[in-house]
């Protein structure tokens, strides 16, 4: 829930999503329709595919990468929070911190900041040490300027036209028509290919 997303935001639906699946148990035999609905507000969807699927947490990383939406950080940070493993993980924050403390805040190459982060892990305390670095980094570090790069607004974004699709299929099943009147074919396309939305006779709904 927090890849890509704000603590804050994350809180109330963290607790709301584990009132529904207390268990990866429950959350295996939840329909994805069920899933997706209480994702809802998230964004990102397909993460919740991803928890899905994920029916088991191994305890290695390697087991762990060939799991669906886990990469490099995830995995390690499965490790370092779940299993308290004597290994270093890198976040944004601990990125910037490494940068600023041995680089003067020049950019490196993953391969570098991460080989400075194993260095750095005191043994028996992988679990505090990120638990402190993650705070220091949100909290101590002063935040970067902010660039001057056209971005676009979040309301012309396809993010925010397939988060206002998602909600919509999240009350009720459309027929495919109806709801090109409002959003491309792309979009439509594009959460059919991620199966986040199935298409049967021209109707769009969730997945069951």
């Amino acid at each position: 829930m927090l890849q890509q997303t704000q603590v804050s935001r994350v809180l109330p639906k963290y607790e709301e999503f584990l009132k529904k699946f207390p268990s990866l148990r429950e959350l295996h035999k939840a329909s994805t329709a069920d899933i997706l609905k209480a994702w809802k507000g998230m964004g990102y969807n397909r993460r919740a595919l991803y928890l899905k699927k994920i029916s088991s947490i191994p305890t290695n990383e390697k087991e762990l990468l060939q799991l669906p939406g886990i990469g490099r950080y995830t995995a390690r940070a499965i490790l370092v929070f779940a299993y308290k493993k004597d290994i270093a993980m890198v976040d944004t924050n601990i990125r910037k911190i490494i940068a600023h403390f041995f680089f003067d805040d020049k950019p490196q190459k993953d391969s570098v900041i991460q080989g400075v982060a194993d260095q750095l892990v005191p043994k028996g305390k992988s679990w505090e040490w990120h638990q402190a670095l993650m705070d220091y980094g949100a909290l101590g570090m002063s935040k970067a300027k902010s660039h001057k790069a056209k971005i676009i607004p979040f309301k012309n974004s396809n993010r925010y036209f397939r988060g206002k699709l998602m909600d919509i299929l999240r009350e009720t099943s459309v027929k495919e028509k109806i709801l090109l009147k409002n959003f491309s074919q792309s979009i439509i396309d594009g959460l059919i290919k991620d199966g986040l939305v199935e298409r049967k006779k021209g109707v769009l709904s969730l997945p069951i």
